[in-house]
């Protein structure tokens, strides 16, 4: 009989910046606590910024947009998708020293094993980054 994969962790929150916070405390609460050494500070940073760019660069009216994360382990990895409404395809900059914005999917590149932006198959974008549970050891 083949295992069954556990099920995703699911939220929406209000696309605000005030809810930065409680996405992060949510996905960190939802991290197996063997885990939370190896990846535990990665997956704050992943979701600190691709939360904070979805509600920056994917939404336009914070009293109606919403903000998902879907949290699951698979192939050695825990996945995280942050989606929004917005029909943009985030892509990489490259910020020169004075820039004040522009580092946050440098930043995912770097802590990512794998990362990658889908379109919804309904409406919006999907940014969907892993990292290995091997990570850190």
């Amino acid at each position: 009989m083949p295992e069954i994969p556990l099920v995703p962790v699911h939220w929406h929150f209000p696309a605000h910046p005030a809810f930065v916070r409680r996405a992060r405390h949510a996905v960190a609460e939802s991290l197996p606590h063997e885990l939370r050494p190896h990846l535990g500070d990665d997956l704050n940073l992943l979701t600190s910024e691709l939360v904070t760019n979805a509600i920056r660069h994917g939404t336009c009216r914070e009293d109606e947009d919403l903000i998902e994360l879907v949290l699951w382990p698979a192939d050695g990895h825990y996945w995280l998708a942050v989606s929004d409404p917005g029909t943009g395809k985030p892509a990489l900059a490259h910020p020169d020293a004075d820039s004040e914005n522009g580092r946050g999917l440098l930043l995912v590149d770097h802590l990512a094993t794998a990362w990658t932006v889908r379109p919804r198959p309904t409406r919006g974008t999907s940014v969907v980054a892993g990292l290995s549970f091997r990570q850190g050891g």
